[in-house]
C-alpha cells in the first residue's frame, strides 16, 4: 500500500495519477461537462483557437471547446484514455507532458481540466510557456463537489476505516466555502511564477448545483482518485455504506459544485 504523499506535490503520486483509465466508459459517462461561461471567456481570452488539452483524458473539455470552435490536440499520459478521446474526435498523443515532444507546434490556448495537479508543477509550467505562443493563455481547472454531509461523512468513514493507509485523507478535503483546491492553486501558480514567461497568475470562479440520485452517484464515485486503485470488494463495501447513507435521505441529493480556475497569459 503506498504511503501518504504530500498533499503539496499530488504530481508525486503516480499510482492514483495513472488509475483513472481502469473504466474510461463510466469515467467520460459521470464526470460533469465545465461551465459554458469558462469555455467562453477561455475562448475570448485567448488570441486565437489553436488549443492543447493537457491530461485530455476522455476528451470531456476537449469536445467543448471543440464544439466551440477551437482546434484541439490531446496529451494524455494513459493510452486507455487518449484511445477513448480519439475514438471522440479528438486527436491525441500518449505522453506525459513534461516528457512531450511539441515539435515545434505552438498554441494560443492551453488547458488542462481536471489534470494539472499531476504534472510537476515548476517543469509543466516551463513546458507550457514553451508551447505557448506571445499572448497565449493558460489555464488548469478543477470541479470541486460539495455533497451533503450525510454523503460525504459516510464515504470519508468508510474510507477511514476500510483503507487504514490510503494516501489520501477524506476528512481533510476543502470546504467551498473556504478555498476550494486553494494549496493546490497556489502551487500552480508558484509554478508559474518559477518557470517564467508569464503574467501574474490570476484565479476565477464558478458556482453551480447538480442534483444526483442514488444510482447516478454511486456511478461516479468509483472514478475519483481515492477509489480507483482501492481493490474491488472493498469499494464495493465502501459504495454499498454511501449508498445507504442516500437511502436515508430519500434517494437523491443537491451537490454543490465549484469549478475553479487558474490562468496566466504568455509574455
Amino acid at each position: 500500500m503506498p504511503t501518504l504523499p504530500s498533499r503539496q506535490e499530488p504530481h508525486r503520486y503516480r499510482q492514483a495519477a495513472e488509475s483513472f483509465g481502469v473504466d474510461v466508459e463510466r469515467y467520460d459517462r459521470t464526470r460533469p461537462a465545465y461551465p459554458p461561461e469558462l469555455v467562453g471567456h477561455l475562448i475570448a481570452a485567448a488570441p486565437g483557437r489553436e488549443t492543447l488539452d493537457v491530461g485530455v483524458g476522455t476528451g470531456i473539455e476537449a469536445r467543448q471547446f471543440q464544439a466551440a470552435g477551437c482546434r484541439v490536440l490531446g496529451v494524455e499520459p494513459d493510452a486507455r484514455m487518449a484511445e477513448f478521446s480519439r475514438r471522440s474526435g479528438i486527436d491525441v498523443e500518449v505522453a506525459k507532458f513534461e516528457d512531450w515532444e511539441p515539435a515545434g507546434r505552438r498554441f494560443d490556448l492551453l488547458v488542462s481540466g481536471q489534470a494539472w495537479h499531476w504534472v510537476d508543477p515548476v517543469a509543466g509550467a516551463a513546458k507550457a510557456a514553451e508551447v505557448l505562443r506571445p499572448g497565449g493563455l493558460f489555464a488548469a481547472f478543477w470541479h470541486v463537489p460539495e455533497p451533503p454531509e450525510e454523503v460525504a461523512d459516510a464515504l470519508a468513514e468508510a474510507y477511514r476505516r476500510l483503507v487504514p493507509d490510503a494516501p489520501i485523507d477524506l476528512k481533510s478535503v476543502p470546504k467551498q466555502p473556504s478555498d476550494p483546491y486553494g494549496p493546490l492553486v497556489v502551487k500552480v501558480a508558484d509554478g508559474l511564477r518559477e518557470a517564467g514567461g508569464f503574467g501574474e497568475p490570476e484565479r476565477s470562479r464558478y458556482d453551480w448545483d447538480r442534483v444526483y440520485t442514488r444510482d447516478e452517484w454511486l456511478d461516479q464515485l468509483p472514478t475519483f482518485g481515492s477509489l480507483t486503485w482501492v481493490e474491488s470488494t472493498v469499494r464495493q463495501e465502501i459504495l454499498a455504506e454511501v449508498g445507504a447513507a442516500i437511502d436515508r435521505m430519500g434517494g437523491r441529493f443537491t451537490t454543490r459544485y465549484a469549478t475553479v480556475a487558474i490562468t496566466a497569459v504568455r509574455d
